[in-house]
């Protein structure tokens, strides 16, 4: 591995969980599990989702995302519904109560991001900003893989 794949890897890992780590402690009502919120994420950018093509779509077993998704329908914020060329199937979308969750988590995350590139000189802040781009274009690679 490359120093910089792995001073990235670093600091992606050290970020993800100083994300999860504040908000947590400032948020404590955000008590929905990093998978979940991606679920829900993934759900809300692509709805609706069957529970085989939201598994594929984040890498997890099929019976991990059953078990995600009857968790957010049991809080209200997924639901249930049918496939009009399939009565079979059952698709899955986000709730309007799962929308407001995400809209709050997002703030949230904005709020503490945003803080923390105030305490940045204006030279790191920049170098974030510009970095930003370049950043999107790796997700779009590592999403390809």
């Amino acid at each position: 591995m490359s120093d910089e794949a792995r001073s990235l890897t670093d600091v992606v890992t050290r970020l993800r969980r100083a994300l999860r780590t504040s908000i947590r402690s400032e948020w404590p009502w955000d008590s929905l599990p990093m998978a979940q919120v991606e679920l829900l994420q993934t759900l809300a950018e692509r709805p609706p989702m069957r529970v085989g093509d939201l598994a594929a779509e984040l890498r997890l077993a099929p019976n991990t995302v059953s078990g995600l998704v009857g968790q957010l329908i049991e809080s209200g914020l997924v639901e249930r519904g049918g496939d009009p060329t399939d009565r079979r199937v059952a698709r899955l979308s986000v709730t309007p109560q799962g929308h407001e969750q995400l809209a709050v988590w997002q703030a949230a995350h904005e709020k503490r991001i945003g803080s923390a590139l105030d305490k940045l000189d204006p030279g790191e802040r920049a170098d974030v900003v510009r970095a930003l781009t370049a950043l999107d274009h790796l997700v779009d690679h590592l999403r390809a893989h």
